[in-house]
């Protein structure tokens, strides 16, 4: 499996002849986005490789499509070009309506779909995953979001898993506990807005610490943590997160450089 870590949660994954894409935001710096009811960030940083650079995508893994900082204006121009996109329910319902996109499948946590093998690649099983965006009761206000276990068949360990924009809570703790993953990408940052003050709606660095020692990954490659204003926890939390983390949970982490592509094949 190779990694290329674009910015934010952006990620290319090549693992198995396939391509896949985590939530496409291609815009470049400077723009401020609106995340609704009076909360909104700066994008800083723009992307490591531009859509043209990315090339082909046979699969767009979007964990949830409501919000700039994953899926934005020239994402979107990539959704039309990938061959299936998987999102939430209300993702799809919304999706479904633009004109030119591919076939856009919903799954709501729990939920699984199978992305067919063509003969030269195996067929690859998506289930998607708890998340919460958010403090307790929050949803209605944030909206669904998911995480995606990848696994070539339902029977085998899960490939890949993307936690998506999630806070730790109850159902997160579960899934971790009942998977057996070998690579994870975890969305982080501690996402905050001054508007709500001190909830969070996303993992901070210590929140990901306490879920990658539960988890167990081989791998865990923490993203979505830069280049936004939102990010109150951001790299500094995530760096004093990991400093004070135990040996087995350091050892686990692998940080990327982005746009340079990285294999984390055992």
């Amino acid at each position: 499996m190779i990694l290329t870590h674009i910015g934010g949660p952006t990620v290319l994954i090549e693992t198995d002849g396939w391509r896949l894409v985590t939530d496409p935001t291609f815009d470049p710096p400077g723009e401020r986005y609106s995340f609704g009811w009076g909360s909104s960030s700066v994008k800083l940083t723009g992307p490591a490789l531009s859509v043209a650079d990315v090339g082909p995508v046979d699969v767009v893994l979007l964990t949830h499509d409501h919000h700039g900082d994953n899926l934005d204006v020239a994402g979107r121009g990539l959704l039309s070009s990938a061959g299936t996109v998987v999102t939430t329910m209300p993702g799809a319902r919304r999706l479904g309506s633009v004109r030119g996109l591919g076939p856009v499948r919903g799954l709501a946590a729990g939920a699984t779909t199978v992305l067919p093998g063509d003969g030269t690649r195996p067929s690859l099983s998506v289930t998607a995953t708890p998340a919460r965006h958010g403090p307790p009761l929050s949803r209605p206000i944030v909206g669904d979001v998911v995480g995606f276990a990848l696994r070539r068949s339902e029977s085998e360990p899960v490939l890949l898993w993307i936690t998506g924009d999630t806070v730790l809570y109850g159902p997160l703790r579960q899934a971790a506990a009942s998977l057996a993953v070998d690579v994870a990408l975890v969305h982080v940052g501690g996402v905050r807005f001054g508007i709500t003050g001190p909830l969070r709606y996303t993992m901070t660095g210590r929140d990901a610490v306490s879920l990658i020692g539960a988890l167990r990954p081989r791998v865990a490659v923490p993203v979505h943590y830069e280049g936004w204003s939102h990010f109150a926890d951001g790299p500094a939390g995530l760096d004093a997160a990991l400093a004070a983390a135990p040996d087995d949970v350091r050892a686990r982490v692998r940080r990327l450089t982005l746009g340079e592509p990285a294999s984390v094949t055992d």
